[in-house]
């Protein structure tokens, strides 16, 4: 039994800045306080050990039609559900915004979730009111003063299961992996020794909290006595890098394009700069490293609790070793890990309708990623993509992976993904759907980057159908491949 890192904080640094919300400095000792309040709400309204409260994350203004301020209030306001959950021993289920009611409804019925939390500020008729009538309304009514100190705070048990995130699967149906804060615990004090982070440092939180790397945001933060920024909508990220004196960031390629372009100052007191969701461009990188911006890339997935390995971002493309708390093994190219940071497993419902984990490891502990990876002669991590993402094309193996990060050499192409496109000849054709750099093209693009392919990789790797970049936002660091692709699907059969 252990207190929570939030709680064991307050009692140890009480006046060390917890959360930086829209500028107003929330110390720990505040914020532990409202966490053992609202714990205490939470329990007074029904809620007991081993429940699930589901959480609709607002992911944009329009999520829930309220304004920037609410916005940010409703985050602060799920990140202390999340503590007040684990002094409990309840299952924090933070789901997308953007997830329709029906979907929403799905998880609810699949996962017999107990009760569904709603911000007290938000009136029922805005915030989705069919869904609160599958599960029971939690809200915190009550406020505390925020000058009160903490007080007995709950010891916990760190093994227990504290959280759900979904991940997106390969069948389409997202599984609900689970974590017990041991786990996290262990993820950040491994993350810590290569990304160091400090009592007074500050972490924005640029990642929603139903995906993993927000999650493991709050969780660092609170373990470092470090200050979690909640992200301003009224700010660009370039102003509130620079006004709000942020040292920690994760962000994709084209955000960190896009601040070197426009506002590279804002880049100059970062002492971490996480860059994911791809491959990362050579000029990226070498422009980053001329601004001496400490710029870091990594390798991580759900299942273990976020970053696996780590490593300066570099020209070769190699993700470093695995942190401290991971172990990471190749068989046959395919990655398989295992550690203190392992999972606890999937939830599912038995025939009895009782909750089942299933933990999928072999016999000795180990979890097949079903990503495809290589060593360098350093022992150093090469990515090499996803085993499910490969396809056949006239009895080739085609990785898509490696297509697209030919055709992201390119000088004009921002993304790009490659993907089997249905044949009557050879079964599946690579084609490919590209962002680029600019509205206006030259007339031979395709070809220009059809030859750029032929020339690196086989011929029969090159893509033999083009399309845009579908207009959809992404809400963590990752693309989402399947809705790309089914973006770009859809409209093609509509025409």
């Amino acid at each position: 039994m252990m207190l929570s890192p939030v709680q064991q904080t307050a009692l140890q640094s009480p006046n060390n800045t917890a959360v930086l919300l829209e500028g107003k400095l929330i110390t720990y000792a505040s914020w532990a306080a409202q966490i053992s309040a609202l714990s205490e709400n939470l329990q007074q309204q029904g809620v007991t050990p081993g429940v699930i409260i589901a959480a609709v994350i607002p992911t944009s203004v329009s999520a829930t039609t309220t304004s920037n301020h609410n916005l940010a209030q409703q985050t602060f306001a799920i990140m202390t559900l999340y503590w007040a959950c684990v002094e409990i021993g309840a299952i924090f289920f933070p789901i997308n915004g953007r997830f329709s009611d029906s979907q929403i409804e799905q998880l609810i019925k699949r996962f017999q979730i107990h009760f569904i939390w709603q911000p007290s500020e938000i009136v029922s008729r805005e915030f989705r009111p069919g869904l609160i009538d599958l599960a029971h309304k939690v809200t915190a009514n009550r406020q505390l003063d925020k000058s009160q100190r903490v007080c007995a705070a709950q010891k916990v048990n760190p093994h227990k299961p504290v959280n759900i995130i979904l991940t997106s699967g390969s069948s389409g149906t997202p599984k609900a992996a689970v974590h017990a804060l041991i786990n996290h615990i262990a993820s950040a004090q491994g993350s810590s020794r290569y990304i160091p982070l400090q009592h007074n440092d500050r972490w924005l939180l640029s990642l929603p909290l139903f995906h993993i790397g927000g999650l493991a945001i709050v969780n660092r933060c609170a373990l470092a006595a470090a200050a979690i920024v909640i992200k301003s909508n009224q700010m660009t990220l370039a102003q509130q890098l620079k006004d709000e004196a942020i040292t920690h960031v994760s962000m994709v390629p084209t955000q960190a394009l896009q601040i070197l372009q426009q506002a590279p100052q804002a880049l100059s007191a970062l002492k971490a700069l996480l860059l994911g969701g791809g491959v990362i461009e050579a000029g990226l990188i070498e422009a980053l490293a001329q601004k001496k911006v400490n710029t870091y890339t990594s390798y991580g997935m759900t299942e273990m609790s976020s970053q696996i390995t780590t490593a300066k971002a570099n020209l070769q493309h190699h993700l470093g070793r695995p942190l401290p708390n991971r172990q990471l093994k190749l068989v046959d190219d395919v990655i398989w890990v295992k550690g203190e940071c392992l999972f606890q497993g999937y939830l599912n419902i038995n025939a009895q309708q009782q909750y089942q984990l299933d933990l999928p490891i072999d016999d000795q502990g180990w979890f097949c990623t079903q990503d495809r990876g290589q060593f360098n002669e350093k022992g150093q991590l090469i990515l090499l993509g996803r085993v499910d993402n490969m396809f056949i094309c006239g009895g080739e193996n085609i990785q898509p992976e490696e297509i697209e990060s030919v055709l992201l050499k390119h000088p004009l192409v921002s993304k790009a993904l490659v993907f089997g496109l249905a044949d009557n000849i050879f079964g599946l054709l690579p084609a490919a759907i590209i962002e680029y750099k600019q509205a206006e093209l030259p007339v031979n693009i395709e070809h220009q980057l059809t030859q750029l392919v032929i020339q690196q990789l086989a011929s029969f790797k090159r893509p033999r159908h083009f399309y845009a970049w579908p207009n959809i936002t992404m809400d963590g660091l990752k693309v989402n491949r399947k809705r790309v692709i089914s973006e770009v699907i859809n409209t093609k059969n509509s025409q």
